[in-house]
């Protein structure tokens, strides 16, 4: 049964003992922004290796699937904002062990995300300055970021809009050289035509789906902007805004610019997996010092990155124990942040850095696979809540829903369907077989103990 005891705030006063200091530009390169992630640019070129060419139509595939768990959180959380997001979601439509387990298990995922995303961003400056060791760069970036953090919550959104304009400027110049090129009126460029699409599925269909394995948990990092929202200064109006353009930004940053970087390089070329598919396409268009130039993009990327999955992170477990859901001392608010809750989400990130060090064959590497299929664990929370809280919203409140679910409730069925199919996938697939077993169990148990935690509660 769903927690009668939920408080069910106004979008005027949700979270109202947060500070509401993100303005509504903060709010719209945010979203923007979360799009352009570091694993668009680290990791995408691994599944061009596997899917050649077809990687346009994993991205395109795993986007349409993005794009209903999006508007469906949209729909949510323009009804009912809270910084836990689908976490507040869950356990007001399917009880409160529902939100401690998508909310915990987010938790843990940020927070390990905070020190691979720290170790990543040092490689890079490492690489500028060799002989320079590696946990020094992660320290630096762990302090200025969580210091950004403790500070009132408008730095953290001047951070990320700047992040996400370097972002987004560096994405599109990319697109628009590379249409000039596939066009050729590039200067030093020939049109390829479709000269390096024939061999279209090069691996057959386990490439495809290698490749749109490694494209879902690309799109990672959308889910910010709803949790930013509820420290916005009109919540309801930036979570629409951010929901209603999802469709083209996907549409332009991720299948554009892999149908561009297919399209001017052979999939199979080993720049495109050495130097990944940005650097790759721009030395192929002759653009001069490419290399560093997307390097520092990446950097911001990683930087970016590490500055958003702090604040989630934070403001998660802020909303669990908030409600209940976890230790008071996390709750704690200095000038509407809760600065305990930001310095134990940096910690646990730099641990995670030391563990990568230290254990890297057992702990670190089992700490990977037990977050490898968090994503999915979260967006079927997501649909299930959605499928629950609509019927009720429309009965109770109907002019909260500023945003709907696009032909409710067919398509959040196909989605559903999509994200059991993705866990099929997995489960044919040894290397992510294990990660699907690993997260899968981590969620179980989170859910006993948020079980437990509800009946306790309930005795209490």
């Amino acid at each position: 049964m769903p927690n009668s005891t939920t408080t069910e705030t106004t979008p005027q006063q949700a979270d109202g003992s947060l500070s509401h200091g993100l303005k509504q530009r903060h709010l719209s390169m945010i979203a923007l922004g979360g799009v352009i992630g570091a694993g668009l640019f680290v990791g995408s070129g691994a599944g061009i290796a596997v899917a050649g060419p077809s990687i346009v139509v994993a991205y395109a595939l795993s986007g349409v699937l993005v794009m209903l768990v999006m508007r469906m959180l949209g729909e949510m959380s323009a009804a009912y904002p809270s910084s836990g997001s689908f976490s507040a979601h869950a356990e007001r439509a399917i009880g409160p062990w529902a939100g401690f387990a998508a909310g915990w298990s987010f938790w843990v995922l940020l927070c390990t995300a905070v020190g691979l995303e720290g170790i990543g961003a040092a490689k890079i400056v490492q690489g500028w300055l060799p002989g320079t060791p590696q946990w020094m760069w992660v320290a630096l970036f762990m302090v200025v970021f969580c210091g950004t953090n403790l500070a009132a919550v408008k730095n953290f959104g001047e951070f990320e809009f700047w992040f996400a304009a370097l972002k987004v400027g560096a994405i599109s110049l990319f697109l628009i050289l590379g249409v000039l090129a596939i066009a050729g009126v590039l200067p030093g460029t020939d049109a390829p035509g479709t000269s390096n699409l024939t061999d279209f599925m090069p691996n057959g269909g386990d490439g495809l789906v290698i490749g749109l394995l490694a494209s879902v948990f690309a799109y990672g990092g959308l889910e910010t902007v709803t949790i930013a929202a509820a420290e916005s200064q009109d919540p309801v109006r930036g979570v629409a805004s951010a929901v209603r353009t999802a469709m083209w930004r996907i549409a332009v940053f991720y299948i554009g610019s892999m149908a561009v970087a297919v399209t001017l390089v052979p999939w199979d070329s080993k720049e495109v997996t050495a130097k990944g598919p940005y650097i790759a396409t721009l030395e192929h268009m002759g653009i001069p010092g490419a290399s560093q130039l997307m390097n520092v993009v990446i950097l911001v990327a990683l930087l970016s990155a590490m500055n958003a999955n702090i604040y989630g992170a934070s403001r998660i477990a802020f909303s669990l124990v908030e409600r209940g859901l976890g230790p008071k001392v996390l709750a704690r608010l200095s000038g509407g942040v809760p600065r305990i809750a930001v310095v134990t989400s940096s910690v646990l990130g730099f641990v995670c850095v030391l563990l990568s060090y230290w254990r890297p064959d057992d702990i670190f590497k089992w700490l990977l696979n037990m977050i490898g299929a968090v994503i999915l664990i979260v967006w079927i929370f997501i649909a299930v809540s959605q499928l629950l809280l609509r019927r009720r919203i429309e009965r109770e409140a109907p002019e909260r829903l500023v945003v709907r679910m696009w032909a409710f409730p067919w398509l959040t069925w196909v989605a559903l369907a999509g994200m059991a199919a993705i866990f099929v996938l997995m489960w044919r697939e040894p290397d992510t077989r294990t990660q699907l077993y690993s997260s899968g169990g981590m969620a179980l148990f989170l859910a006993a103990v948020g079980y437990g935690w509800q009946r306790l509660r309930a005795k209490g």
